[in-house]
């Protein structure tokens, strides 16, 4: 019988090889794989030579086998700068909403068209990007959503009409489709795999500080100094941070794994129908589809609204409510991922029990007779926190049930269902919104129109439910004949 490692289908998974595994050691990278206990040298002396002296990450990042055990953090913590920028850029039209009606006169469906067609874009590259990354690594990827989400918030910043902000928060999507599955990347590359959860879990959850920069200095700047001055800014500042990603990150060239052949597209195919095929994957997928778009709605788009308008909360005391939404997250996802690790059999448990949760909260919310009181808010913004790490176990399974010549292409596909169920909530909103006319933005029309989040954990439980079931009858016939 082979070996094996558990899954959180109550099942178990066979043991993927990381990258860069040594036989003679028996796991990535062998003694001196990144993060893993024991000394590690710089050549044989001890140090570089001149020429590496000059790019000294790049230099230490071509010999993984020699790197000390900081060198993994500090290329995490570069990467992970990005996804905070990334997110940023992502969620600063969620406290911009209101401003934007009256810049651009939009109604309820056009001002959710503007995220929808955000998060369309990202859903939509999720695969290409995969396969990219496969091919050429996270560095190039990082710098280029960088530049590229950097480039589409300076639109927004000049734009008049509403075809330009339309371009600019595509340019937006297409940029953060590129970040966070390259940081993933990284997580897996640099880290041992018993790491790689945690990890995983902090880089969801650090990122979403970007959502704090977003609801509190991002939208104290668009106050005081309007609308350009504070797209503006971020866009500055998103364009450095690519800059330290182009310096600090290792080249495309350290990624290659020269075990696995030339890449074609009957490759690429091969790998992308196998990944698909997997039902792991399509666990992770529907793991990120019901438990990503509840925080992910209310953050990007309707949250914001929904306290001011429907519960009369002022703009400061919604921004604390979403930014405690972020920190909360902070906390949760570190406890989520470790466990995730000492109890990997029970990863989908802790998905539903994340989704039950969610949805008894909202369901207390809107069925509250009036405006809800502020412990019931906070409590609503506390259980959506664990939406993020509970999507976070999608990748996990990704991980478990993919090797890693064809782990970007299984990451995008999961990534494809979380930000598709989140762009379908923030439309049906919207619509919603907009059917009940001028009562729309009452308490009673965000009731109607947040009603349409039980259709998407429907839907997102069934396929869970589902995938689990496949995954079982998988690993037990798989088991039976070995």
């Amino acid at each position: 019988m082979v070996a094996t490692q558990g899954d959180a289908a109550g099942v178990t998974a066979p043991a993927v090889p990381g990258p860069h595994r040594s036989a003679a050691a028996g796991r990535p990278g062998g003694a001196d794989r990144p993060g893993d206990a024991g000394p590690c040298r710089i050549g044989h002396d001890g140090g570089l030579t001149p020429a590496e002296q000059e790019h000294p990450i790049h230099a230490l990042a071509a010999r993984p086998g020699q790197w000390s055990r900081t060198g993994p953090w500090l290329i995490w913590s570069i990467g992970l700068t990005a996804y905070v920028l990334a997110v940023l850029h992502r969620t600063s039209f969620g406290v911009a909403g209101l401003v934007a009606i009256d810049r651009y006169h939009l109604s309820a469906a056009l001002l959710s068209g503007f995220m929808v067609l955000q998060l369309i874009v990202y859903a939509g590259l999720q695969i290409p990007v995969g396969l990219l990354l496969d091919r050429y690594g996270p560095r190039r990827l990082i710098v280029a959503g960088g530049v590229t989400m950097a480039c589409g918030q300076m639109l927004m910043a000049v734009s008049t009409t509403v075809a330009l902000a339309y371009a600019g928060r595509a340019l937006v999507g297409a940029g953060d489709a590129m970040t966070f599955i390259s940081v993933l990347r990284l997580v897996v590359r640099w880290f041992p795999s018993r790491h790689v959860p945690l990890v995983s879990q902090l880089t969801g959850l650090i990122g979403q500080v970007g959502q704090v920069l977003s609801a509190v200095p991002f939208a104290a700047l668009l106050r005081e100094r309007g609308w350009t001055s504070a797209f503006g800014a971020i866009a500055v500042l998103g364009l450095l941070v690519a800059v330290l990603s182009l310096a600090g990150l290792p080249t495309g060239r350290h990624w290659a794994d020269p075990d696995n052949g030339p890449v074609t597209r009957a490759r690429v195919l091969g790998d992308l129908v196998a990944a698909w095929r997997h039902p792991g994957t399509r666990l992770g997928l529907w793991t990120h589809f019901v438990t990503q778009f509840p925080p992910a709605a209310f953050a990007l788009a309707w949250g914001y609204p929904f306290l001011i308008h429907a519960q009369g909360t002022s703009a400061q005391a919604a921004g604390r409510l979403l930014s405690l939404l972020a920190l909360a997250g902070i906390v949760c996802g570190p406890l989520l991922g470790v466990l995730a690790q000492r109890f990997p059999r029970r990863r989908s448990l802790f998905v539903l029990l994340i989704v039950a949760s969610t949805t008894l909260l909202w369901t207390a919310v809107l069925a509250w007779p009036g405006r809800a009181p502020v412990w019931l808010l906070i409590l609503l913004v506390l259980g959506l926190s664990a939406g993020g790490p509970g999507a976070m176990i999608g990748f996990d399974f990704a991980r478990t049930y993919n090797p890693p010549a064809r782990l970007g292409t299984a990451t995008g596909i999961v990534n494809v269902g979380g930000f598709t169920s989140t762009f379908v909530t923030i439309f049906l909103i919207g619509l919603l919104l907009d059917l009940r006319g001028t009562g729309g933005t009452s308490a009673e029309g965000f009731r109607a129109a947040f009603a349409a989040q039980y259709v998407l954990w429907a839907i997102g439980i069934a396929g869970v439910l589902r995938s689990r079931s496949l995954l079982r009858r998988r690993e037990s016939s798989v088991t039976l004949g070995s």
